[in-house]
């Protein structure tokens, strides 16, 4: 490209400035706007503020929020709030449990009339309240909670469209995984959505920086395969079966579910085609499902 067709670079803010633009994040610019506004990490509730620009528009370009209705956990400064309502984002429902940093939220977006706070915890929340339908929940998760707002999330009406979620790799790697390295929530995630991993993010990438590596999932929420009576079911004998993942998968929920019987267990195996001798964590999704159909209402 010519270089007279060439777009200026946009000038880097003043480092005293009170700004916390998205192009110019990093360490030691969010670390100092932390400290001016008195914002310091609290321990409890997991806050490591994404401060590498590059990963922050990975976030915004895949969850694509133009014109989206969005459900924001733990918008902590407002980082990646700002970057969806930039984006054109119709609605950012945002939860926050910190009253500090709620306030400092209202300061930053109460004038933008697409910005709606909510100062809670959201396991105690009513997310049906919270959001337009249909919507896509974003975050970059506080990790502590991960497990049981995914299980809110994908288990509770009303369910997302589609979820960006940041959360510590370990985790992500296990829901994303293939049969072979299962567990439960693994099977969970995978019956609720198609999911997988966009991208691995050192903690270099957060202020501050964590003790563990994380990574992006991205998942399209499928329908309901089943009723909630038969999910509950199917719940009943993944918990059993994953109760010892390492062990033989007849003995497993022998030992697990004894009033089942084992002349049933061992029926239900094999109309399935699962050999006895399997680890519960080669099981893949559709094969827990055939198997709770076999097995029938547990007793």
């Amino acid at each position: 490209m010519p270089e007279a067709d060439r777009a200026p670079a946009p000038e880097a803010p003043d480092p005293g400035a009170d700004v916390l633009d998205a192009r110019y994040l990093g360490a030691e610019g969010v670390e100092r706007y932390l400290r001016r506004h008195g914002l310091g990490a609290t321990k409890r509730y997991s806050q490591n503020h994404l401060v590498d620009s590059e990963v922050l528009e990975a976030i915004v370009e895949v969850s694509a929020p133009q014109g989206r209705s969005i459900l924001e956990i733990g918008p902590g400064i407002g980082i990646l709030t700002g970057a969806l309502l930039s984006a054109g984002a119709a609605r950012v429902s945002a939860v926050e449990v910190d009253r500090r940093l709620a306030g400092h939220l209202r300061e930053r977006f109460g004038s933008d009339p697409r910005f709606v706070l909510t100062e809670t915890d959201v396991l105690d929340a009513d997310v049906a309240s919270l959001v337009d339908r249909p919507y896509d929940l974003v975050a970059n998760l506080p990790y502590h909670i991960t497990s049981p707002v995914l299980h809110q999330a994908l288990g509770q009406e009303p369910r997302p469209e589609r979820f960006v979620l940041m959360l510590q790799r370990e985790v992500a790697e296990r829901i994303t995984s293939p049969p072979g390295a299962l567990s439960y929530l693994s099977v969970f995630v995978q019956y609720h959505a198609d999911v997988s991993l966009l991208r691995t993010v050192p903690a270099s990438a957060f202020e501050p920086a964590p003790q563990v590596e994380s990574a992006v999932v991205v998942g399209r929420v499928r329908p309901r395969r089943l009723g909630q009576v038969e999910e509950e079911e199917l719940w009943r004998l993944v918990q059993a079966g994953f109760r010892e993942r390492r062990k033989m998968i007849h003995n497993v929920l022998l030992r697990q579910l004894p009033l089942a019987g084992r002349e049933r267990i061992t029926a239900a195996l094999a109309t399935v085609g699962i050999a006895p001798d399997r680890r519960p964590q080669t099981v893949s999704v559709d094969e827990w499902l055939a198997l709770a159909v076999a097995m029938g209402p547990l007793p």
